[in-house]
């Protein structure tokens, strides 16, 4: 990948957020705003966004396939072209659209590149506070254009912060996972944006964070970036996660004491 390309991908997700997305923030009208499944909402902006990102993009890549989020939600089999040779973008134009509709924070555009089949970039954009945080092969991970490293833990793994995202979780495992993570410290309920939660990992915020649905659009850029900056992103049985490969249960963290500590205390020797 060259360094233009990589600067006009993040420069993109700066022009849908200013010329798309933050114009309709807190200004969206009942008809703007639908249900494209029971709790999952989809709002002009989405829609506006993802079309903006999507062209774009292929116009800095005229060889590559696009696979949005909201372009998924009316053609599934969209879904194909994840283990495609070449290149493929993942798109997700608004990510945490509840916040977004609610006119609350937080929300961030988000961009992955598929090379064969295996992440090989990602772009996050958080357009309220400006954070911009990137990756690609053998770069490392940058936030705003600095090099960032997942911070260690604390020394007491009773005092680490994370979240998990109980909603989502099976009803048996729920109580479980909350009661355990008292022990841990401080757990949270999450910010309904995985993109943000991606953001507080790589810069100290929080230690670890557990999502059940793991959609590639919501987490392919977010591992990618934890793991070129030291952190840990595995399935709940230790498996890598990868976007080609269907499961549940995520489990991230700043690195592997941490990963193994949040693993043993929410599912023990499972």
């Amino acid at each position: 990948m060259t360094e233009n390309l990589f600067d006009e991908v993040g420069t993109l997700l700066r022009t849908a957020a200013d010329q798309v997305v933050l114009p309709l923030f807190r200004r969206l009208d009942e008809a703007d705003i639908e249900e494209k499944a029971p709790g999952d909402l989809v709002t002009v902006a989405d829609r506006r966004a993802e079309e903006l990102i999507s062209a774009g993009l292929r116009r800095l890549q005229p060889d590559s396939v696009v696979v949005g989020e909201e372009a998924v939600a009316e053609d599934p089999g969209l879904l194909r072209h994840l283990d495609r040779a070449g290149p493929v973008w993942l798109v997700d134009p608004i990510d945490g659209t509840s916040n977004f509709a609610a006119g609350r924070p937080p929300f961030v555009l988000m961009v992955a590149l598929l090379i064969d089949g295996e992440p090989s970039a990602a772009w996050m954009f958080d357009p309220l506070v400006g954070t911009l945080a990137a990756t690609r092969p053998g770069a490392g991970a940058y936030v705003n254009g600095r090099a960032v490293r997942t911070a260690g833990a604390p020394a007491d793994l009773g005092q680490l912060r994370g979240a998990a995202m109980s909603r989502y979780l099976p009803a048996a495992l729920r109580p479980r996972v909350e009661a355990a993570g008292g022990r841990l410290g401080e757990l949270l309920p999450g910010q309904h944006c995985a993109g943000r939660e991606y953001l507080d990992l790589l810069l100290g915020v929080q230690q670890f964070v557990l999502y059940w649905d793991t959609l590639p659009w919501d987490h392919v850029p977010g591992t990618l970036l934890v793991r070129a900056a030291g952190g840990v992103a595995r399935r709940v049985d230790g498996a890598e996660y990868h976007p080609g490969v269907e499961g549940q249960g995520l489990l991230v963290a700043v690195d592997e004491r941490v990963w193994a500590a949040v693993r043993e205390a929410f599912f023990g020797g499972a």
